[in-house]
């Protein structure tokens, strides 16, 4: 045997062993043994660099060679799950996808949801190609070389039965026991805890030196696969695939195909999962028809045929010490509980949102009080109520602030049961900065080194009072600054200069319009098409646009005019910043279903409804939710209800297939 083909087949040996051993928990050889062939292939490949590989089991080892994470846009968006915490919300969703179904019978698949950090991985001819963060859902971090170090993640498939392209979706976990000996070395190195093995796993994953990511022992757990060349039309039965195909999938995997078993499944983990290696914060329900899903369709958020169910909260007493109020980049102050540290759920909380003045008067919270304390989804603290007997005599209530705590300005309310806001906008610190950090923020404009901090120096300094003079920031008025050292000041130019290619959509929701958030935004964005539309609208145009209501519009019209705003914007314009929108999404719409009202109903096998609710606004035609005279047309689909066959038919309306709509829009 040459060389070569002594190199390939020690690595397939060796990619088989650690499968068996980390995968399958069944090993065939000794460590000792599984060193020995290691070293090997060590041995052979620094003697013959000319076949080295990048996926070969020696690379697992990892690099003390510092990695610069890049952004990478997701090809299809990592969306979250609309998250329940009640049996009962479980179920109601569940009739609400038997409804949309119009009674079509489907199955669910139940599934652990484990709490690590979310990870998207994509193999090519069955190969690692790269492995990518959730980030914002749109784009992630490129943790290739960390994610190789991860031993029950194949880095080179087996001959099997797997598209030449696909996208394994999981989470990134440390086990418990891991956790355990982690924080006991940090402990006796004089170094902080981690607080839960989440935090753990995130934070080892952007480790700069992959050496130490290997040597933390991360685990993997994989939910979805994604591909054009999927082998089943299933989710089941697609990740039984992935699960030969060499992946860690959860046995606790199971085609669920009733609400009676949902409900079973439900009440038997949220006790067994106290016994996993893994930590894990709830369960997840799935469609498991890959066409149902795609029926289904997806809200702004979150698919409509996947639902999370967060196991109930731990929950603790501790004693208030005192309430501070903070004034955040909109001007809403919110009461803060300050209390005496308690652990909760792996994590030790020391503050607590009160939210707002009813909250507090609601809950009846004097100075010195026993709160009880939980944390909602096991990630926010919340504080739920007092334990009035152990209130010391004399103690006052907790009255809230009518002066801003930051600069001292009257606090008002802008409407109705609104929250108390500081309407100095121009003048207080913390509005000033948090607009800063906000525009320069990650799903806004992305300038890397603009955090919080930096925010504030930037201020603190006069370099930056408003965001149109981050783009009169230079390299060498940053070096100029203590905290600011020149790898900084570079990152943060680069990420100013590539600001100003980001879309417009987002540069609506980085101006920290009030009431106008990420969705809004890019709503808006889309509807006005460029700022100077924007500038030129009155409130009562603004009204009419999708999904903008009064108080919406007012907000958007009073910022837009105000002077202030006005010469920032002009500034922005100037340095280059995106006030329109990008070419293809200026382009003409269609007018195949011009002065058309069309009813959709029925389930469909090429797009979603919503895709089709899409496509018939971009011809021109109007969505009618319910069948009348009016109806051009009905896009009937598989399962279509009688009664809707029945109007058509005493309405004398056509009904129009799903191939035949496709073909008459071309």
């Amino acid at each position: 045997m040459d060389v070569k083909d002594r190199i390939i087949e020690l690595r397939n040996e060796l990619n088989r062993h650690n499968h068996n051993y980390y995968v399958l928990n069944s090993p065939e050889i000794s460590d000792q043994e599984f060193d020995k062939l290691m070293k090997e292939l060590e041995a052979l490949e620094a003697e013959h660099p000319e076949y080295a590989d990048p996926l070969s089991p020696t690379q697992r080892v990892g690099s003390d060679l510092s990695n610069d994470f890049q952004h990478v846009v997701h090809s299809r968006p990592m969306m979250s799950l609309a998250n329940t915490y009640d049996i009962s919300d479980v179920d109601e969703w569940f009739e609400r996808v038997s409804k949309a179904l119009e009674g079509e019978k489907f199955d669910v698949v139940g599934e652990l949801k484990f709490d690590g950090t979310s990870i998207s991985i994509i193999y090519e001819n069955g190969r690692l190609v790269r492995a990518v963060t959730r980030g914002d859902g749109t784009q992630g971090d490129d943790v290739t070389a960390n994610v190789k170090t991860i031993r029950s993640i194949p880095l080179v498939l087996e001959p099997g039965s797997w598209p030449a392209e696909f996208e394994v979706r999981g989470e990134i976990l440390m086990p418990w026991k891991v956790f355990d000996e982690l924080n006991l070395e940090r402990e006796r190195a004089g170094e902080p805890l981690f607080a839960n093995p989440r935090n753990a796993a995130s934070g080892t994953l952007k480790t700069k030196d992959s050496r130490e990511v290997a040597r933390r022992k991360l685990d993997a757990r994989f939910y979805s696969v994604l591909s054009d060349n999927l082998p089943y039309d299933n989710h089941f039965q697609n990740m039984e695939a992935v699960r030969s195909w060499g992946f860690k999938v959860s046995p606790a995997m199971k085609l669920l195909h009733s609400l009676e078993e949902v409900d079973e499944y439900i009440n038997y983990w949220d006790e067994e999962r106290k016994t996993l290696p893994v930590a894990t914060d709830g369960l997840v329900f799935k469609v498991n028809s890959i066409r149902q899903q795609l029926n289904l369709g997806y809200t702004a958020k979150s698919p409509r045929w996947a639902v999370a169910y967060k196991f109930n909260p731990e929950n603790a007493c501790t004693q208030l010490r005192f309430v501070t109020f903070e004034t955040g980049r909109m001007g809403i102050v919110t009461p803060v509980a300050n209390l005496e540290p308690v652990l909760l759920s792996g994590t030790i909380v020391k503050r607590a949102s009160l939210h707002n003045e009813d909250i507090i008067k609601e809950l009846d919270i004097h100075e010195g009080d026993w709160l009880y304390v939980e944390k909602g989804g096991e990630i926010i603290p919340k504080i739920t109520g007092v334990d009035k007997e152990r209130r010391e005599k004399g103690a006052s209530p907790i009255v809230f602030v009518r002066e801003c705590p930051e600069c001292g300005t009257p606090l008002v309310k802008l409407f109705g049961d609104a929250p108390w806001c500081c309407p100095n906008r121009y003048g207080c610190r913390p509005q000033i900065t948090g607009r800063i950090e906000h525009f320069a923020g990650r799903r806004m404009m992305d300038i890397d080194g603009i955090g919080e901090e930096t925010a504030e120096l930037l201020f603190d300094c006069g370099l930056v009072e408003n965001i149109g003079d981050i783009y009169d920031l230079t390299a060498e008025k940053l070096g100029a600054l203590d905290r600011i050292g020149e790898k900084t000041a570079a990152r943060i130019m680069a990420g100013i200069e590539a600001s100003k290619s980001v879309p417009f959509e987002r540069v609506v929701y980085a101006l920290s319009i009030p009431n106008v958030g990420e969705t809004t935004g890019k709503r808006l964005a889309l509807s006005v098409k460029s700022m100077d539309n924007l500038q030129s609208m009155s409130e009562e145009e603004l009204t009419g646009l999708p999904e903008i209501g009064p108080i919406i519009a007012k907000s958007i019209y009073e910022y837009i005019h105000e002077e202030a705003n006005e010469k920032i914007i002009e500034r922005l314009r100037e340095a280059g910043v995106q006030m329109e929108l990008s070419a293809d999404k200026l382009q003409p719409a269609g007018d195949k279903l011009a002065g058309k009202t069309i009813v959709i109903s029925g389930t469909f096998s090429h797009h979603s409804r919503d895709e089709y609710k899409e496509i018939i606004e971009r011809e021109g035609g109007k969505n009618a939710g319910s069948i009348s005279k009016k109806t051009s047309f009905v896009l009937a689909g598989e399962n279509m209800g009688p009664a809707k066959r029945e109007k058509c038919e005493a309405l004398n309306i056509p009904m129009i297939s799903e191939d035949e709509f496709l073909k008459m829009i071309e």
